[in-house]
């Protein structure tokens, strides 16, 4: 089975190497060096400091793992700034609700959703209902809070 492609922006994946970089050059020390100090408190059984920096080895050896993974499969996404007649990834888009509010959203690679700065995924409801569509253009998505209409009202 083949992994499926990560999209990318080019700062979502500044973000992944610099987190990378991190854990490699600061945190893998880190937790070794406290390994190691646990050892000289004796025994390794029944040694809750030992037990806790072995516990943390691991989840930094899972994220570096995850990261380099994210990273291998990643496809740029270039957001030509140019074109902005359809939605695609890498858009910021406009919509307007029924209620008149606007909202806007970064469609962007699951790897790099933020709802709190109003990133979501091609994945996403939202984000499939979205691609393709051109300005003025209304979708109707269902979602777990309910069935949404949004019009799009600008794209960039």
């Amino acid at each position: 089975m083949h992994d499926k492609p990560v999209f990318l922006t080019p700062e979502g994946r500044a973000k992944l190497e610099a987190e990378l970089k991190q854990l490699r050059e600061v945190r893998r020390p880190e937790v070794a060096e406290r390994i190691r100090a646990a050892k000289e408190f004796g025994d390794t059984v029944d040694n809750a400091e030992y037990e806790e920096a072995k516990n943390e080895q691991a989840f930094v050896e899972g994220r570096v793992l995850t990261i380099e993974k994210l990273l291998s499969h990643a496809v740029a996404i270039n957001a030509d700034h140019t074109l902005h007649d359809a939605v695609r990834l890498g858009s910021t888009v406009t919509v307007i609700n029924d209620d008149g509010e606007k909202e806007q959203y970064t469609i962007v690679g699951s790897a790099e959703v933020d709802p709190r700065q109003g990133k979501i995924s091609n994945e996403s409801p939202v984000g499939r209902a979205l691609l393709g569509k051109h300005n003025g253009d209304v979708i109707e998505v269902t979602t777990p809070a309910g069935t949404l209409r949004l019009q799009v009202s600008a794209i960039d």
